[in-house]
C-alpha cells in the first residue's frame, strides 16, 4: 500500500502529461520525415509509427519515474555511505563509494565553486557540469532528488540514441552488401534501443546519481556521429571538429571511454577508408584485396590475414587514413596530455585505483553477458534441439570456417590459455571482498574464492558462454538449418540507387516504421557485422577491462551495449506458403477497405512470427524481471552491518543491495 501511495504522489497528472509529451517528441526522431518521400498522411503510418514509438518511450518513462520515486522515498540521502568498514575474514577496509561524493561535488559546482574538488573522486567533472547546465536551464536547486532525476531523461535519450545507432549500423551494412538502403528505422532497431535502456545495470542506476547512465549516453552520441562519418561521402571539417568535441565530452564522463571513442571508432573509420581505397581502379597495385569477410565466413586464419592486409594497406595509404582519423588522433593526444599533467589516469584516490594487467576480466565477461543476454540464446537452443546433429557438426567439425572457432585444436588452445590465466592472473581486489552490499561480493565468495578446483572448473563454462555468444554475432542460427549452406548461385541483380527512376516491383514494402523485414525485400537487420568490426570490439573490450583490477558490473556496460548493437536479427522459420498467403490476405484487406472475416487469421500469425524477432520480446520480459528483483532487494531487503562483538556498525545506517 505504501508503494502505491508513493507512486500516486509522484506520478501526478502534470508528470504524466510531461512524460507523454517527451515520449512523443522522442518517437518523432525515429519516424521518417516527409522530405524522404514518405506518405505521412497514411493511417498505417500514424498508427504503427507514432503510436508505437510513443507507447514504448512512455512505458520506459513510467518505469524510470516510478523507480526514482521509490528510491527517493526509501533512500532520500546520498547512497552509498562512505564510512564502513565491513570486515570479511581478516580484511577491514574503509569504503569510498559514489553518490555520497558525487552529490556534494555537484552541489559545489551549482554554487559556482568550480575549483573546489574532492580528492576522493576518481572520474572527471563532466556529469557535474551537465547537472549545472540542466538546473540553470530549469532554474531549480541542486537537491539530491533533482540531481537523481537527471538520469531519468538520460535513460530515455539512451533508448533513442541506441535505436538510431542500430539503424545506422543497418544502413552501413546495406551499403557494404549492395542492398537497398532502408529509409526508416526498423522495428528491430527500435526494440533494441528500448531493451538497451532496460539493461539492468543501466536501469538500476537511472534512479541514483552515478556517472554510468550519462556516460553511456554521451558515448552513444559520439557513436552515432561516427556511423554518419562512415557514409560514402567523406566528412567535412565541421564534422571533424565536432568529432573532437564529442570525444573530449566522452572523456569528461569517464576516462575509459577513450578506448571506445579512439580505438573502436577510430579503428572502424580507418578500415572504412582502406575498404574505399581498395575499391578504386588501380588499387590492386598495393594489395589484391582488403580481407574483411562477413563474420560467419571467417576463421582465426581470416582474422590474421585481415590484420595483415589492413596493416599493409594502411602503410601504403597513410595520408588517406590520417585525413579520416585525425580527430581521433587529436583526442588521444589530448588524453595523453591530461595523463602527463595529472600524473595518472584517475583524478583522486590513486592508491586504490592503480592500473594493472587483469586478463581474467576477459573470462568473466562471457558468463556475465550470457546471463543478461539469455533470451538471445534462444536461437542457438532451438537449432540445437530441432537439428542436434547438424548443429553439433557445425560447431565441432572443421568443414567450415566458422566451425574452426570450436574445432579441437582451437578449443584446446583456448582452454590451456584460460587455465593459465585463472591460475596465474586471478586478481582479487580488496574492494570486492570489503563490501557485501554488491552482488559481485557473493559471486566471488561462492565460486572463485570457494576453492582453487572450483576456480579452474569454471573454465569450460567460460568457453561455452563464449561459443554461444559469438554465435549470436555471426547470426548463423537464423536459418532453418544451422549448418552453413553451400555457396549459392549468384542472385539476380537488384535495383540500385542509380536506377531508382525505373518502375518499382509490384507491391513494394511500405516506407514507414516497419515490422521486421518483409521476406520479399532484403533483410538488412539480419546482416552480421564484418570480421574487423567484431575484432575491434573484442580488442576495445579487452583494453577497457584488463587494465582494471576491480571486477564490477558497471565496467561491463559499454562492452555489452556495443555487443548488443552488433547482434543481427533472427526470425522463426515458417512455411513459405503461410507467408505468401498472409501477404495475399493483407493485399486483399487493403483493396477491400480492411473488411474482416474474409481471410483466415492463422497465416497472418505465421507472418507476424516471421517478421518479429521473438528474442527481443523475451529480452524485454527478462530485463523487467531482473530489474524488479534488484529493485525489490534494494528497497525491501535492507540490513545493518554488525561488528564482531554483535554491535551495529556504520553508525546504525541502513545498508542496501545493489550492482
Amino acid at each position: 500500500m505504501e508503494v502505491v501511495q508513493t507512486l500516486r504522489a509522484s506520478l501526478t497528472f502534470a508528470e504524466l502529461r510531461n512524460g507523454l509529451g517527451i515520449a512523443f517528441i522522442l518517437g518523432r526522431f525515429l519516424t521518417p520525415s516527409s522530405k524522404r518521400g514518405l506518405d505521412l498522411s497514411s493511417p498505417s503510418f500514424r498508427s504503427r509509427a507514432d503510436v508505437l514509438t510513443t507507447a514504448g518511450f512512455f512505458a520506459l518513462f513510467l518505469g524510470a519515474k516510478s523507480w526514482l520515486a521509490l528510491v527517493n522515498k526509501s533512500a532520500p540521502e546520498p547512497y552509498l555511505v562512505s564510512t564502513g568498514p565491513y570486515s570479511y575474514q581478516t580484511l577491514s577496509l574503509t569504503i569510498h563509494q559514489d553518490e555520497v561524493f558525487h552529490i556534494p561535488q555537484a552541489q559545489t559546482y551549482c554554487s559556482g565553486h568550480f575549483w573546489d574538488w574532492d580528492d576522493k573522486i576518481t572520474t572527471p567533472p563532466g556529469l557535474y557540469l551537465l547537472s549545472v547546465a540542466y538546473h540553470k536551464w530549469w532554474m531549480s536547486k541542486c537537491t539530491p532528488l533533482s540531481l537523481r532525476s537527471n538520469n531519468v531523461l538520460a535513460t530515455l535519450l539512451t533508448a533513442l540514441l541506441a535505436s538510431q545507432c542500430r539503424h545506422l549500423i543497418e544502413v552501413r551494412g546495406a551499403e557494404r552488401e549492395g542492398k537497398k538502403i532502408p529509409r526508416s528505422v526498423s522495428f528491430y532497431s527500435y526494440h533494441t534501443g528500448i531493451n538497451i535502456a532496460l539493461f539492468p545495470v543501466i536501469f538500476f542506476f537511472s534512479a541514483l546519481y552515478y556517472t554510468d547512465v550519462v556516460s553511456t549516453l554521451v558515448v552513444l552520441v559520439a557513436y552515432r556521429n561516427h556511423l554518419l562519418r562512415l557514409a560514402p561521402e567523406r566528412p567535412g571539417l565541421i564534422n571533424d571538429l565536432w568529432t573532437v568535441a564529442l570525444g573530449v565530452a566522452a572523456l569528461f564522463m569517464r576516462q575509459t571511454n577513450v578506448f571506445w571513442v579512439v580505438v573502436y571508432m577510430g579503428g572502424l573509420e580507418a578500415v572504412h577508408v582502406l575498404r574505399t581505397v581498395m575499391q578504386r581502379p588501380g588499387a590492386q597495385g598495393y594489395l589484391s584485396k582488403l580481407h574483411d569477410p562477413p563474420l560467419p565466413q571467417s576463421s582465426p586464419e581470416d582474422w590474421l590475414l585481415g590484420v595483415l592486409t589492413i596493416a599493409v594497406t594502411a602503410l601504403c595509404n597513410p595520408i588517406r587514413v590520417l585525413r579520416q582519423i585525425w580527430p581521433h588522433v587529436t583526442v588521444i593526444a589530448l588524453f595523453a596530455g591530461f595523463v602527463a599533467w595529472n600524473g595518472g589516469v584517475v583524478l583522486g584516490d590513486k592508491s586504490n585505483h592503480v592500473a594493472t594487467i587483469h586478463l581474467a576480466q576477459m573470462l568473466y565477461i562471457w558468463p556475465l553477458f550470457a546471463f543478461f543476454s539469455a533470451p538471445l540464446l534462444v536461437s542457438s537452443f532451438i537449432s540445437a534441439v530441432t537439428h542436434p546433429t547438424p548443429y553439433l557438426q557445425s560447431l565441432l567439425s572443421c568443414t567450415t570456417k566458422r566451425a574452426t572457432l570450436a574445432s579441437i585444436p582451437y578449443t584446446l588452445l583456448t582452454l590451456v590459455l584460460s587455465l593459465a590465466v585463472v591460475q596465474y592472473n586471478t586478481i582479487i581486489h580488496p574492494f570486492t571482498l570489503a563490501d557485501n552490499r554488491h552482488y559481485m561480493f557473493y559471486i566471488f565468495r561462492y565460486t572463485i574464492l570457494r576453492s582453487p578446483l572450483i576456480r579452474l572448473s569454471l573454465v569450460p563454462v567460460y568457453t561455452l558462454c563464449r561459443w554461444v555468444l559469438w554465435d549470436q554475432l555471426t547470426g548463423t542460427t537464423t536459418t532453418n538449418n544451422p549448418t552453413p549452406p553451400a555457396p549459392a548461385p549468384a542472385p539476380k541483380p537488384r535495383q540500385t540507387p542509380k536506377d531508382d527512376h525505373t518502375p518499382p516491383a509490384p507491391a513494394p514494402a511500405p516506407a514507414q516504421l516497419t515490422l521486421l523485414d518483409d521476406p520479399i525485400s532484403e533483410n538488412v537487420s539480419s546482416t552480421p557485422p564484418p570480421t574487423t568490426t567484431a575484432l575491434l570490439w573484442l580488442l576495445t573490450t579487452a583494453l577497457s577491462l584488463v587494465t582494471a583490477p576491480l571486477v564490477e558490473p558497471r565496467y561491463f556496460i559499454l562492452p555489452w551495449v556495443f555487443y548488443r548493437l552488433l547482434v543481427p536479427s533472427w526470425s522463426v522459420a515458417v512455411p513459405k506458403a503461410a507467408v505468401v498467403s498472409s501477404q495475399q490476405q493483407q493485399q486483399q484487406q487493403q483493396q477491400g477497405g480492411g473488411r474482416k472475416g474474409t481471410t483466415s487469421r492463422f497465416p497472418a500469425a505465421w507472418f507476424l512470427l516471421r517478421r518479429v524477432d521473438v528474442r527481443l520480446v523475451l529480452e524485454t520480459v527478462w530485463f523487467v524481471v531482473v530489474n524488479v528483483g534488484t529493485m525489490y532487494m534494494f528497497l525491501f531487503r535492507p540490513f545493518y552491518w554488525r561488528g564482531e562483538d554483535g554491535g551495529v556498525g556504520d553508525g546504525g545506517r541502513v545498508q542496501r543491495f545493489m550492482w
